[in-house]
């Protein structure tokens, strides 16, 4: 790779800093013996001693990284979503006494692959598997909320949710998040890449069979 296109070592720094960071505060809580309440908020002094990061480092993470991951509050730090319940010691009631409940009826957006897609549409829907919750988006072009690359964006119904005893929350990343999607919440599907679009109509004959 020609040097220009290199990544700045402040840049590499603050990417292998927050994945140390965000590795502890989302999966590693348990296994590191770090200390950490019910809704993912761990105290500073331990955070630094077991990633070996300054305050003036930990604060740059914070603030800088790319998908707004972690929140500070005092001397208290936390990821906030995506935990893995295994890891750590929070629970859905902590994380969503700490988000903020979204009311609104406007649809919402779930990416996914094709096979996984078929998978869900054969199933009862989508389950959050290892994290705490199902990450969800506002709309096609959002940019929170949704990995980058997937075949097709799955439909979501927040109203079909709620029908469903589901609620939806937004972190203070401006993720949204539910603890599943229910097949019935799913109201159609749509393609952002060339094989979503090849697959489109087997998955929407799938959700309508």
């Amino acid at each position: 790779m020609h040097p220009r296109h290199r990544a700045a070592p402040d840049s590499q720094a603050l990417v292998s800093r927050s994945k140390k960071l965000s590795w502890l505060l989302r999966h590693g809580a348990r296994e590191s013996g770090l200390a950490m309440d019910e809704a993912g908020f761990a105290p500073v002094t331990e955070v630094l001693s077991l990633t070996g990061l300054s305050r003036a480092q930990l604060e740059a993470v914070v603030a800088e990284n790319s998908k707004s991951r972690f929140e500070l509050r005092g001397e208290r730090v936390r990821a906030v979503q995506g935990h893995s319940p295994e890891g750590t010691p929070v629970t859905l009631e902590g994380l969503e006494r700490s988000w903020e409940v979204v009311l609104g009826d406007a649809l919402l957006y779930h990416g996914t692959s094709v096979v996984a897609a078929r998978a869900i549409l054969d199933s009862e829907g989508v389950h959050a598997a290892a994290r705490s919750h199902v990450h969800l988006a506002p709309a096609v072009d959002a940019t929170v909320g949704k990995r980058a690359g997937v075949d097709v964006l799955l439909v979501v119904s927040p109203v079909r949710l709620r029908v469903a005893g589901l609620s939806v929350f937004r972190a203070p990343n401006g993720v949204l998040l539910a603890r599943a999607v229910p097949r019935d919440a799913v109201t159609d599907l749509l393609a952002s890449t060339v094989a979503g679009e090849r697959a489109l109509g087997e998955l929407r004959w799938r959700l309508s069979s």
